[in-house]
């Protein structure tokens, strides 16, 4: 990543939810909850604490369960595959048996389910190290299954990888904005630390939203 130029032109990806039954089958179109403004996340970003990131005690993935069951059958991993598609079909075990997604980190669209990991916009070692490692298992398991904040999304399942706002940012130039908003939000809603590369990107990219 060379840098930010250019961010001016990055349009807000505004998403909307419509489910509704058609032949015995649940239709979704494809949903992020609505991140907060550029404004709202100016003054989130503010106020978060900058420390410097600490992986002590080291970061370990299954102390974040995943996934909780939300629905009848449905956890979270397919409860988010059919918020974020079109024409999902389940089975009676809430699997995906087809539908139509678009990842939003890199516009590449697909017809099978096992192409998407759902990812954590703010990661889980990202959490960790910036004061999820304090928490509780109950308030790592919520972190790691929220859909109320804008924190899970289904993506292509090779960029469901380690990654930091100060040094990755979405391939798909449309979606920076929302998702700088939508880390901000998160990070500050469970009272999280940034480090200063990580606040410097997220300003530069937020002064071009």
């Amino acid at each position: 990543m060379t840098g930010y130029r250019g961010l001016d032109r990055y349009a807000w990806c505004n998403l909307s939810v419509l489910a509704a039954p058609i032949l015995g089958r649940n239709v979704y179109s494809r949903s992020l909850p609505t991140p907060i403004s550029v404004a709202t996340a100016k003054t989130q970003l503010s106020q978060l604490r900058v420390a410097a990131d600490s992986n002590s005690p080291a970061y370990d993935r299954n102390r974040f369960k995943t996934w909780d069951i939300i629905s009848g059958n449905c956890d979270t991993r397919e409860t988010v595959l059919k918020r974020d598609g079109t024409s999902v079909v389940t089975d009676t075990a809430c699997r995906a048996t087809s539908g139509h997604w678009v990842s939003a980190y890199d516009n590449v669209a697909t017809n099978l389910a096992s192409d998407l990991d759902i990812d954590h916009v703010v990661p889980l070692k990202e959490a960790w190290i910036s004061g999820a490692r304090d928490w509780t298992d109950a308030r790592r398991e919520a972190f790691a299954n929220d859909l109320t904040r804008p924190q899970l999304i289904a993506v292509t399942d090779n960029l469901n990888q380690s990654k930091d706002i100060a040094n990755w940012i979405p391939p798909a130039g449309g979606f920076v904005c929302t998702y700088a908003r939508a880390w901000v939000q998160v990070k500050h809603f469970y009272g999280l630390t940034i480090d200063s590369a990580e606040k410097s990107a997220i300003t530069n990219i937020l002064n071009g939203c």
